[in-house]
């Protein structure tokens, strides 16, 4: 039975017994779901790296062989999110392609290549009385994602959370409902089909708002709960949940264009970053250029010419070639996460005055250095506190599947327990085996 199946079938059977109301009706569908997760996850965890790779191929099989039904449930998303005003951005995040389908076959296929993080060793030793002990990696158990408007999340958190021995909970908003369902509903086949239990993949968006509360308040039910998508939907959850949260934040991510920059390797980084694929959280969203800078009137103009609409404060204005347009930054330029072909552009004195910046303003995400100098480079490496530093290249490498982890569940902005792209490990926590033979405390 489908994902989206078995939540409309639990909420009919709640509603039968008299729960009442939706938030009732959605309480107990979404506690059910937990329990079978969790007893999906104890199987998960007997797994081996073979058996949970050949479900990962499974599904990246399947999803090829379905893409015309997968194609089909996203045009009628995309067609409801049009008809409702969805902006540009949203409408790109929101889209499946053919090619993109293929990707996401092909990243679960480097997710199946990468060494299994479970029962791996963090460390080890034999004390001195003769107990040997092991830190060693482990499922989370069950875990839960909230997102919105993005169906490739639904593969990416599920092949995750199945390479790392996890059951999930996918609670993807109503924008992206029909895509998801087809989505789990593969996923939970192509996972029967090798003999591993469907119930480590389960959608919930049959609860509506009223479900992702009920997410939030599983205490005890469920694990960890990850939210992802723009700000508003991030601190919702982490204001509201009851439930251990890894938070994972907006992308107001900055560049910093040094005065020694090469003029050639900024305007294409700059172009890439911001133009490559504008909706995405790793995209470029203010650059910072030193005063000094030989490349700036040429790193603005190709910006310009890509069709990118900038956001600039006077200094660049009154310093921008003739032909090129602009409107005037205001305050809410600087902490703006555009997801768009926007950019705001501001002029610094020196490194000092661009670090100011960055520090007021970044969500703690990503930032980047374009220079020649190596000691600025070291210097805006050390200083800058995000879960990203990147020098001399794109910001379009803050993603998973790019660092070689395969893919992510997210890009955590926080410092406890997991911080930047979150694969593999970041899914697993650790625990403690000690083996004696006979041993005592005296």
């Amino acid at each position: 039975m489908s994902a989206l199946k078995t939540s409309v079938t639990n909420a009919s059977e709640t509603s039968v017994t008299g729960a009442g109301t939706a938030a009732d009706e959605a309480v107990a569908g979404i506690h059910a779901a937990a329990d079978r997760a969790r007893i999906a996850s104890r199987r998960l965890a007997r797994a081996n790296r073979a058996w949970k790779d050949l479900g990962l191929r499974e599904i990246g099989k399947n999803l090829v062989a379905k893409r015309e039904l997968i194609l089909a449930a996203n045009a009628g998303d995309v067609a409801t999110g049009r008809s409702k005003g969805t902006s540009a951005a949203m409408l790109d995040r929101l889209t499946l392609t053919p090619e993109r389908i293929e990707g996401l076959a092909q990243a679960l296929e480097k997710l199946a290549g990468l060494p299994d993080p479970v029962g791996s060793v963090a460390r080890g030793q034999t004390l001195p009385n003769g107990l040997r002990l092991r830190q060693v990696h482990v499922p989370l158990g069950v875990v839960a994602a909230i997102y919105e408007a993005r169906p490739n999340v639904t593969v990416d958190i599920a092949g995750l959370a199945l390479k790392s021995g996890n059951s999930v909970i996918l609670r993807g908003g109503s924008a992206a409902a029909q895509t998801n369902a087809v989505l789990v509903d593969i996923i939970r086949d192509s996972l029967e089909a090798v003999g591993l239990p469907a119930d480590a993949v389960q959608g919930v968006d049959a609860y509506g708002r009223a479900g992702a509360n009920a997410l939030m308040k599983a205490r005890g039910k469920v694990d960890v709960l990850i939210p992802r998508g723009g700000r508003d939907l991030i601190q919702t959850v982490v204001a509201n949940a009851a439930v251990p949260v890894i938070e994972t934040g907006e992308g107001n991510v900055h560049i910093y264009l040094d005065r020694s920059a090469p003029v050639e390797m900024a305007v294409d980084i700059l172009l890439n970053a911001k133009t490559q694929r504008p909706s995405v959280c790793n995209t470029v969203e203010t650059l910072l250029v030193h005063r000094d800078a030989e490349a700036a009137s040429d790193v603005l103009a190709a910006l310009a010419a890509a069709g990118v609409r900038l956001h600039a404060d006077d200094r660049v204005r009154a310093a921008l070639p003739a032909g090129i347009e602009s409107q005037a930054a205001g305050e809410d330029d600087w902490g703006r996460e555009y997801m768009d072909l926007d950019l705001a552009v501001a002029m610094v004195d020196d490194m000092d005055e661009a670090l100011d910046h960055i520090r007021r303003w970044s969500t703690g995400h990503t930032e980047a250095i374009i220079t020649n100098d190596l000691a600025n480079a070291e210097r805006f490496i050390a200083e800058i506190d995000s879960a990203a530093v990147i020098v001399n290249a794109s910001t379009r490498f803050t993603d998973g599947g790019e660092l070689g982890l395969g893919a992510e569940v997210g890009i955590s902005t926080q410092k406890l327990h997991a911080r930047g792209p979150m694969g593999l490990r970041e899914l697993t926590t650790t625990k403690w085996i000690v083996q004696g033979d006979g041993h005592i405390r005296i």
